[in-house]
């Protein structure tokens, strides 16, 4: 498959696989004699599996080490248990700061007369 292809088929755009080739998340494929990439199916799946993890929130050290779980037959599930359940509670102190800020915004917005007067309490409390 071509880059084009594989694209469709996993879900990736052609930049990402190749920033993903890049960094070395995806080993570079072999070249056709005209010079173009040749995927297989294989990596498609690990694409696949690439962009399901970046949905999840993972950043590129740990899905480098998922890959590395993936592809070890021998892993133990605890490991992989582990890096799922330490990047939930990451989300979650992510997500509780967002609903802090979203809160403040709020609350600002609220107190703002929203005229043509140039007093505000959003700029006042940036201002800081």
């Amino acid at each position: 498959m071509n880059i084009g292809q594989v694209s469709n088929a996993s879900g990736v755009s052609q930049r990402m696989i190749r920033h993903y080739e890049k960094i070395a998340l995806i080993p570079a494929p072999p070249r056709r004699d005209s010079g173009y990439r040749d995927y297989s199916d294989a990596d498609v799946a690990r694409l696949r599996f690439v962009a399901h993890a970046r949905d999840l929130g993972f950043p590129i050290e740990e899905i480098r080490a998922l890959l590395g779980l993936w592809l070890d037959k021998s892993r133990s599930s605890a490991d992989v248990k582990a890096l799922a359940a330490a990047r939930a509670e990451e989300l979650g102190r992510k997500a509780k700061a967002l609903e802090q800020m979203r809160a403040t915004l709020l609350d600002l917005a609220a107190k703002c007369h929203g005229d043509e007067r140039p007093d505000c309490p959003i700029i006042e409390q940036l201002a800081g």
